[in-house]
């Protein structure tokens, strides 16, 4: 996109693929983190009341991204794995009790209710690999099944989860429904009031181009009494800032899952990550990156022994493409690739590439001109 250009003064040569992994920063984030540091070094904390500002910004620009009711919904945590453990070790569980995913799910959102295996939980795991992986979801969940967690976008495939047709299903059989929006929110809208989710969390460090340590967790506000708190600490309580009350309570909004002083570094970051989202638009932004991924799938397609793993239907289809070539080691060829500049990673079946907004047709041009010369030079090595 052009007139954003100016936002991404990436190395020459470079071309960026790994959005689904680490997303490169905007030009804006990098100053805002810049101007917090000098100010930190001019004047210490003299203006902390305006660095609260920021953070109350921050969780608008959330509740927008997320069309949650209320800011009282968004809760700042480190990561989408510190949310999902508030929600494993927040529930009231009774042995017989089970947690339904699927086979295709980041170590995450798997690990998280495992763990849950001394409380007597049962973790039910789908295969996606079917004509309906959302009828097979829900037809897993039966009378002791007491959530559904499940990703947005899954992470090797970029298969699309038809979440409104999750959430009802959830609803109508009194399942609790999880949502790991880590590789959608930011690369396309997201309403956690249209899914019925009780539950949403993502880290900043994807498709939002924000830094590490720092990410959402949405929790619909009718459950946000019933998740029994690990962390306690000055900031968690209803009365924050007043330090003498010999009394406290948990503070009624998600802010009782904050325990401790913010990162207030990636929220300069991630604010300006944002606006920058904000100011393109979702629904642009999810154009955009169709758009990349409609190039990638001609692209790719017309090399010989090229197979893509990504579904081509466009209802399921995501910012992350994912192929491999017949007959070739695709760790060698992702090898090959991160040597001539294509930031990818390997994943799944597969190389996986993932565009952004502002990747140009150039970039996607010259990455798919890459893979046509590395794997026949790697073919013609194996004969």
């Amino acid at each position: 996109m052009p007139m954003f250009s100016s936002e991404f003064p990436q190395a020459p040569g470079l071309l960026y693929l790994n959005h689904a992994a680490v997303s490169p920063w905007p030009q804006r984030s990098a100053l805002a983190v810049a101007r917090f540091a000098q100010e930190n070094v001019q004047l210490g904390a003299r203006d902390y009341p305006t660095w609260m500002t920021v953070e109350h910004r921050l969780r608008e620009r959330f509740q927008r991204l997320l069309n949650a009711p209320s800011t009282d919904d968004i809760a700042l945590v480190k990561n989408t794995s510190e949310a999902l453990s508030m929600v494993a070790f927040g529930l009231d569980w009774a042995p017989g009790d089970q947690v339904v995913i699927s086979q295709e799910e980041f170590p995450s959102n798997r690990i998280v209710w495992e763990a849950l295996a001394p409380k007597g939980v049962e973790v039910i795991q789908v295969a996606l690999d079917g004509e309906d992986p959302e009828a097979a979801l829900l037809q897993a969940c039966g009378p002791r099944t007491r959530l559904l967690s499940i990703s947005a976008v899954q992470y090797a495939s970029g298969l699309k989860m038809d979440l409104p047709r999750l959430g009802q299903g959830c609803k109508a059989r009194g399942v609790l429904f999880c949502i790991d929006a880590i590789q959608q929110l930011g690369a396309a809208p997201f309403d956690v009031q249209a899914y019925a989710c009780d539950f949403a969390m993502a880290d900043g460090h994807k498709w939002m181009m924000g830094p590490e340590g720092l990410g959402v967790f949405y929790c619909r506000a009718a459950l946000r009494p019933h998740l029994t708190l690990q962390q306690y600490g000055w900031r968690m309580v209803e009365a924050v800032g007043d330090y003498t009350q010999p009394t406290w309570a948990p503070s009624h909004s998600a802010r009782r899952f904050e325990c401790g002083s913010p990162n207030m570094l990636g929220i300069m970051a991630l604010d300006a990550s944002l606006e920058l989202l904000e100011e393109v638009g979702l629904v642009e932004v999810e154009q955009l990156i169709t758009a990349r991924m409609d190039q990638l799938t001609a692209g790719i397609a017309q090399l010989p022994g090229a197979r893509i793993h990504s579904s081509p239907q466009p209802e399921r289809r995501s910012g992350i493409f994912s192929f491999s070539i017949d007959g070739q080691d695709s760790l060698a060829l992702h090898k090959q690739l991160m040597a001539e500049n294509v930031v990818c990673i390997p994943r799944g079946k597969g190389v996986r590439f993932s565009p952004h907004f502002y990747t140009s047709e150039q970039v996607i041009a010259d990455a798919v001109a890459k893979v046509a010369r590395l794997s026949q030079a790697i073919g013609n090595r194996q004969l």
